[in-house]
């Protein structure tokens, strides 16, 4: 199940890069045709418009899975076990809500929409509010999957914590984690410290 997980997240890696680069092809040759030869790609902007929603949306799945967003953890990083697997537990049932109303909306709009034509494009406006209805999907099985691991006791108690305070307190506590294993490895008595004579 993990290497599938990992498998669809190296995808839609792939497919934000490719996003992004579309986008950077797109916004630059149009500024460069506009100035240099007074002309310009016409659906730039709408198309643009679109990728950016599509690569927000993806880069939320694959931030889901790795745990990388944002928030505050004061509170549940001081509990005991039982207490962050109970509001870890909640947690994920009360987004798993909010991914089914995200879902429903979506769905609805995309089905509102399938019939009407962008302007410049002219294709579906119903594939911008399909990005809704991936997302909600992707994330609604990735939390069901992590809240299946909490509750059948499969989660490390690292793993209880879903966020981070900031990207700058997680770096700290991974270099404080590295340390402490270094140190667990040295002998008593030895100093490792640069320039020491041991």
């Amino acid at each position: 199940m993990n290497k599938l997980v990992d498998g669809y997240c190296k995808l839609l890696d792939g497919l934000i890069a490719l996003a992004l680069a579309a986008m950077v092809v797109l916004v630059f040759g149009n500024v460069v045709l506009r100035y240099a030869f007074n002309t310009g790609i016409t659906m730039s902007e709408e198309v643009s418009r679109w990728l950016f929603v599509w690569l927000v949306f993806l880069g939320a799945i694959v931030a889901l899975k790795e745990h990388a967003h944002l928030g505050s953890d004061m509170l549940v990083s001081r509990l005991p076990v039982m207490g962050k697997k109970i509001c870890l537990v909640l947690g994920q049932i009360l987004m798993l809500y909010i991914t089914w109303l995200i879902f429903s909306g979506s769905l609805a709009q995309a089905r509102i929409n399938f019939d009407v034509e962008a302007p410049v494009t002219g294709a579906s406006v119903a594939i911008f509010y399909s990005a809704g209805v991936v997302f909600a999907v992707s994330a609604g099985l990735l939390l069901l999957r992590e809240l299946w691991r909490n509750l059948s006791g499969q989660l490390r108690e690292d793993e209880l914590v879903m966020v981070k305070e900031s990207e700058e307190a997680g770096e700290l506590e991974e270099l404080q984690a590295q340390l402490a294993r270094e140190n667990a490895q040295t002998p008593p008595g030895i100093d490792t410290r640069p320039g020491s004579k041991s």
